[in-house]
């Protein structure tokens, strides 16, 4: 009975809790991505064009709009800034909040915290806000929409998936032969 009573059928509470935690930090990841979008699109979604496709991007530097210069160093700046502080966000929940010790502690809940931010991207942010609202269409480039391609779908859905897996395994690598959390 007292199996029972501690929620003892494989995953005890503890888990359940660690796995809940992870959810929520995975949530906290993608606001931070939405956060940065809307802070990206905050004077019109040219702001962000380096993350569309060639062909309208092009286009924005035909309309006058941008220049490629620009585009290129907004790229930079977002791979620059995103990147290393969406490693730093999931290190510190791993491993500095969690406490996670191990290779297999750190990778399950990375890829979760990962995950989590991965589905909010693709059915939050492209499907739903790319997708079906206005805030991201660039006037004079509505003939190229949609802007996110059945195509590119597949390649985010593959990256997101398998591309998130190998991030988590090589920053739960990191850790272990850095010595930080054995």
């Amino acid at each position: 009975m007292s199996r029972l009573l501690s929620g003892y059928d494989g995953v005890g509470l503890e888990e359940t809790g660690m796995i809940l935690q992870t959810i929520l930090e995975g949530l906290g990841l993608g606001a931070l991505l939405v956060l940065v979008c809307a802070v990206g699109i905050r004077k019109g979604a040219v702001g962000m064009v380096h993350l569309y496709s060639h062909e309208v991007q092009d286009r924005c530097v035909k309309l006058g709009l941008t220049t490629h210069a620009k585009i290129k160093r907004n790229a930079l700046i977002f791979k620059a800034v995103c990147v290393p502080g969406y490693i730093a966000y999931v290190l510190a929940c791993v491993y500095g909040i969690n406490g996670a010790r191990g290779f297999a502690a750190g990778f399950w809940q990375l890829l979760v915290i990962l995950s989590v931010m991965n589905l909010i991207d693709r059915f939050l942010i492209d499907g739903y806000w790319v997708g079906h609202t206005s805030a991201w269409e660039i006037p004079g480039t509505e003939d190229l929409k949609p802007y996110i391609t059945a195509k590119d779908k597949g390649k985010k859905w593959l990256f997101g998936t398998v591309g998130m897996a190998v991030v988590a395994a090589v920053l739960a690598g990191i850790m272990i032969n850095a010595g930080i959390h054995h």
